[in-house]
């Protein structure tokens, strides 16, 4: 258990970059009128669906490894990364049928929003839990 949690490092910046990706493509898709954005969309968020429910796991168990120092930004970044990991569920679940259905297309955008949103700002916790809050200042 100690190894999977170990992978959570490796495992996070896929998801990232898929759900962050599908955001951009949906937006691309909006603005151009082109279905095929959305294809991509879809894609990816999909993908970023499944290994985000990998990353939040490897998170978990590294989070209760003895070795790991619980604090309060530690709890954010894990409930926030539990949630944005849900969201990106719901985006991908709520892709199937999306050209027979307006009110599925806006269930799935509203979930792929919520999706990046949450990511960007666990991935942002998860920088400072890693590199501390004074990373950037010179």
């Amino acid at each position: 258990m100690a190894f999977v949690g170990r992978l959570h490092p490796l495992l996070i910046h896929f998801p990232i970059a898929l759900v962050i990706a599908a955001g951009l493509a949906e937006f691309t898709a909006i603005v151009t009128a082109n279905e095929d954005w959305r294809t991509v969309a879809v894609g990816n968020v999909r993908a970023g669906a499944v290994f985000a429910v990998l990353a939040a796991l490897a998170g978990w168990l590294l989070a209760l490894a003895p070795e790991m120092e619980v604090s309060p930004l530690l709890e954010w970044h894990r409930w926030l990364g539990i949630t944005g990991a849900g969201s990106a569920i719901a985006a991908a679940l709520a892709t199937r049928d999306l050209r027979r259905r307006a009110r599925q297309v806006r269930v799935y955008r509203i979930a792929l929003a919520a999706s990046v949103f949450l990511v960007a700002i666990t991935g942002h916790l998860g920088g400072l839990l890693v590199w501390g809050v004074n990373f950037l200042v010179p």
